[in-house]
């Protein structure tokens, strides 16, 4: 028996654009009739469902920032865009969003909470617990007193991590942080509820808060000297190498001087 003869060149080059034809059409016809069934009024969204976070936003709000930045169908609405809506929302963080079939979409929001004010006296931006700032109406900020902290743009989360490195050691002599400062060269200032500014120098972490452990370790005993408490620092300079300075209210390192007669 002989093997069949192959088919000829223009034969088969026949065939294979038929086929490429074939499939073509199929392609066409399958995205033709998705784009149709895309525009079907069935598949308009009719409803959102929000869930998560909520404190601070509600259902005004939400439609006020939202409604008009949607559009499309289940199928054809940009979801990125939709998250950008919501994250434009005040206190909003992250918004995660999901298509629910058939004409519905389900909305994951995370809300920012506040832990301090960002930047000089009388801003009104205020920083999350992940370090970053936000803005929004601070008089919806839930604690009564939050610490403002300040410092070059972009270094906020360092700012909020030595503020919470601080804190607790100053919470321990009840003379808490009210605020704290990184210059633009790098030096750290402090002011506390009592109104004492402590001048803490320049460095990270670790050489900060090893220099306020030592001055907090001997504070009690250089203020009982002079009949006074730990709040009753009115300022203190630690970027002395050795030791530090410290000034007390009520408190003169000058002798008094009688006068001639």
């Amino acid at each position: 028996m002989n093997p069949a003869a192959p088919l000829p060149v223009d034969v088969r080059l026949m065939h294979t654009t038929a086929l490429v034809l074939l499939l073509t059409f199929v392609v066409l016809g399958v995205v033709t009739g998705g784009r149709w069934l895309a525009r079907l009024p069935q598949f308009d969204i009719r409803a959102i469902t929000v869930t998560g976070d909520v404190t601070h936003t509600n259902v005004v709000t939400l439609r006020a920032n939202v409604a008009p930045r949607l559009s499309g169908t289940f199928f054809s609405i940009d979801l990125v865009r939709v998250r950008a809506a919501f994250e434009a929302v005040p206190w909003v963080r992250r918004a995660v969003v999901r298509r629910d079939f058939p004409n519905r979409l389900r909305v994951d929001l995370q809300e920012h909470q506040a832990v301090a004010y960002w930047g000089s006296e009388g801003e009104l931006r205020l920083i999350n617990s992940f370090g970053e700032v936000f803005e929004a109406n601070a008089g919806e900020v839930e604690q009564d007193m939050l610490p403002r902290l300040n410092g070059p743009e972009g270094q906020s989360a360092d700012v909020l991590a030595m503020y919470r490195a601080l804190e607790p050691l100053f919470e321990h002599v009840e003379i808490p942080v009210e605020q704290l400062e990184l210059s633009q060269g790098g030096s750290w200032q402090a002011r506390l509820d009592t109104g004492g500014v402590i001048e803490f120098g320049r460095g990270g972490t670790n050489d900060i808060v090893m220099r306020t452990e030592r001055f907090l370790k001997t504070l009690t005993q250089v203020t009982s000297r002079y009949g006074r408490r730990a709040n009753a620092v009115e300022s203190a300079d630690l970027r002395h190498e050795n030791g530090y300075a410290i000034r007390l209210r009520g408190v003169s390192t000058q002798a008094n001087v009688v006068p001639k007669r």
